[in-house]
């Protein structure tokens, strides 16, 4: 792919920082309403998320089949899947065969860093500076994703280290091989879990370092079947409807169950359990109604789990190190092949990091407890600063030179998670306060972008140049968002939800529950002429 260049000084319509799912498909409806569109990319090519995370094992968590996009019926019919849960590679060759089959990429400017975006009060413009140059718009779109800051702890040494190191959120393009090698890798969360098991197929010796165990329940990964995908293509429409009302990722054609599992019988939980661990994927959690919300109900999926893991790890003291304490789904469940298996083989060990910190790096290795573990590469499995990390590295200033990271000092503060007070026509894509992460990305993407469009084309229609969301408002739905959040046991563990994976991140619940009712109200919201909202 060749990249579009720009001329310093130029004006758009609007200016779309990142070239992710998000991005792209703010592109193609900006364009198609006749707006001139610039998109900044940092990387040298498009996909986002999907450009960046090429570890070992990387997948998506969302069955193949509802991962895609759904603004094109012939582009939903067109493209053939290969697996029920798709990889990485498989993944941006469709984000990149998207991007070719609507020519976008002659308005994505690659390799270009956005530094700052400040709002002019009196040109009432967007002026954003990148690495390449300065442009101005009249809106600014910031699509830079979720998960797209990687989190590197600061380790005391890690200049010292005298062998490889590597982030799973920024792994090289051309593959790392780790046959012969001592490796060590940080962190037990998704990356880790879908990393480990190919790591330690490679390595010599593979030390895995684990400060909070992990939830994981297994993918069942196949090859799809050719009649599968035709029949679910022959019933799109129905399909991605029903998408719409699921959460956290089950899936339409496996959604949430109705009953209670405080209702439900021992015998019944434990069928229960079986059958959705049997289907494999996130649906697990959708195995009664109950389980974010009931200690009780929770306990007894928590239960069942923990028994899996001790009945396939053979080492009795792993797999109760591995069986974690904290409630079922406060942090994201993985989807894992062969993950716990892997602690059966003898070239994998297991450090608990929980008590006995890692204390910092040598030239050789890694030092906690006061013995020293010598590696020739360390794997920092560790996540991202997610929801907000991206948007702060960017000097962001709205009205009266307002920084976003000043005002965020306490915690992100939206209004649907699309706008922030003192910030006009400055739009976020699946911002913090919108179900974001705890949804099939896509759908909420498109949502996003879907409303965003319709209302820059409100304002021209009605010949208004400026949208800002309302103090009022921007409060209202941030305490509506911690109510919700209250009400589950989703705040009950540290976890990157509220930022507890960053130190000295606010301890702040991010996303919204509740896909059907948070469109619902974006919905209704634009109905009533964007309430909550100042159009001037």
């Amino acid at each position: 792919m060749s990249k579009s260049t720009d001329t310093p000084g130029d004006r758009f319509d609007v200016v779309v920082v990142g070239a992710g799912f998000a991005g792209l498909h703010l592109l193609h409806r900006l364009r198609g309403m006749g707006l001139s569109v610039r998109v900044f990319e940092a990387a040298s090519g498009v996909g986002g998320t999907w450009f960046w995370n090429r570890y070992p094992g990387a997948r998506c968590d969302i069955e193949s089949m509802e991962y895609s996009y759904q603004f094109s019926a012939e582009l939903q019919q067109e493209w053939e899947w290969t697996e029920r849960y798709a990889t990485q590679p498989e993944i941006l060759r469709y984000i990149e065969h998207v991007t070719e089959r609507f020519e976008l990429l002659r308005d994505v400017q690659l390799e270009t860093r956005v530094l700052r975006a400040a709002f002019d009060d009196t040109r009432q413009r967007w002026e954003v500076e990148t690495d390449r140059g300065p442009v101005s718009a009249t809106h600014c779109v910031m699509a830079t994703g979720c998960l797209s800051s990687a989190h590197m702890p600061d380790f005391p040494g890690i200049d010292q280290f005298a062998g490889d190191i590597f982030h799973t959120g920024r792994w090289p393009h051309e593959g790392v091989d780790f046959t012969g090698k001592r490796v060590g890798v940080i962190g037990t969360g998704s990356s880790a879990v879908q990393s480990i098991p190919i790591i330690a197929e490679q390595a010599e010796q593979l030390t895995v370092f684990q400060r909070t165990a992990t939830y994981a329940v297994p993918a069942h990964n196949h090859p799809l079947d050719p009649g599968h995908q035709e029949a679910i293509k022959a019933r799109y429409p129905e399909f991605r409807a029903a998408n719409r009302q699921t959460y956290l990722g089950f899936g339409s054609d496996y959604p949430a169950a109705d009953e209670a599992a405080t209702e439900a019988s021992p015998e019944e939980r434990e069928a229960r359990y079986q059958e959705r661990w049997g289907h494999g994927g996130l649906a697990f959690m959708g195995a009664y109604r109950d389980l974010l919300v009931s200690s009780e109900a929770n306990e007894s999926a928590s239960k069942f789990v923990r028994g899996k893991i001790r009945s396939i790890v053979e080492d009795a003291t792993v797999a109760e190190l591995l069986s974690p304490d904290q409630v079922l789904g406060c942090k994201r469940l993985c989807v894992d092949t062969g993950y716990y298996d892997t602690f059966n083989r003898p070239n994998v060990s297991l450090v608990d990091v929980s008590e006995t910190p890692i204390e910092g790096l040598t030239e050789r290795g890694l030092q906690v407890g006061g013995s020293e573990y010598e590696f020739d590469a360390i794997v920092f499995a560790t996540g991202f600063d997610a929801m907000t990390g991206a948007l702060q590295r960017i000097d962001i200033r709205g009205r009266d030179g307002l920084a976003l990271a000043e005002k965020w000092a306490r915690g992100p503060r939206t209004y649907l998670g699309l706008g922030t007070a003192g910030f006009p026509n400055l739009f976020i894509v699946t911002g913090p306060g919108s179900p974001s992460v705890l949804t099939n990305m896509l759908p909420s993407i498109e949502q996003h972008v879907e409303w965003i469009a319709d209302c820059i084309d409100h304002l021209r229609a009605n010949d208004l140049h400026c949208v800002e969301a309302t103090k009022t408002a921007e409060d209202e739905w941030v305490a509506h968002v911690n109510q919700v959040a209250d009400l589950t046991l989703f705040p009950s563990c540290n976890s990157w939800y509220l930022g507890a994976n960053v130190p000295g991140k606010p301890r702040v619940f991010m996303p919204y529950l509740g896909f059907a009712s948070y469109v619902a109200k974006c919905e209704e919201v634009a109905a009533r002429g964007y309430e909550g909202f100042a159009l001037s």
